[in-house]
């Protein structure tokens, strides 16, 4: 008999020591609800980090499109007036011509009053595209309006003043269609 009790108690000892210590079925099922929580808490992170991506994507590609309209409209805006200075840019050596026709003296006052009605014609017509010539004698010689070709030192007019106009410069608004051709004096 003692051989069999002594037998049974080591192997009670063995259950006893197999079990851990403060550990109960109630704990591990506690354990297993945390990390179903933390499981459940990194996919909500996850998510609301995809929607942050997402959202970041969706408000650049607006950016993107809000400065693609921006930028159309604005070459719209500016197709208009870049084709008037061109077609009007085109038919200024038409004027300057004729300018040198009226310049011309001529018997034929029926041929000059034709020539005077056309030039004057095309004067409104200019005038209602906003078109202005400018560049006269005795105007300060500005750069970005007139193209210098000469040069003269003349003491009865001032410094960087225009002495004569080779040709006339023309502009819609502050756009310069055509720059002057004239001589500077001193």
């Amino acid at each position: 008999m003692d051989h069999t009790e002594e037998n049974k108690q080591p192997e009670m000892e063995q259950t006893q020591t197999t079990e851990e210590p403060g550990s109960s079925p109630d704990t591990k099922e506690e354990t297993a609800e945390q990390q179903s929580a933390q499981q459940e808490l990194s996919e909500l992170e996850k998510l609301q980090q995809d929607f942050a991506a997402l959202n970041d994507r969706y408000l650049r590609l607006m950016a993107e499109y809000d400065n693609f309209r921006k930028r159309s409209q604005r070459e719209k805006d500016n197709i208009f007036p870049d084709a008037v200075a061109s077609t009007v840019g085109k038919f200024l050596p038409v004027l300057d011509n004729f300018e040198r026709a009226f310049a011309y003296e001529t018997q034929d006052l029926e041929y000059k009053k034709g020539i005077d009605l056309i030039y004057t014609a095309f004067l409104d017509t200019l005038k209602k595209l906003n078109v202005e010539s400018f560049a006269q004698v005795g105007d300060p010689f500005q750069p970005e309006l007139h193209n210098a070709v000469m040069h003269i030192e003349d003491e009865n007019l001032g410094e960087n003043v225009i002495s004569q106009v080779f040709q006339k410069g023309y502009k819609i608004g502050d756009k310069v269609v055509r720059h002057a051709m004239v001589q500077v004096a001193n």
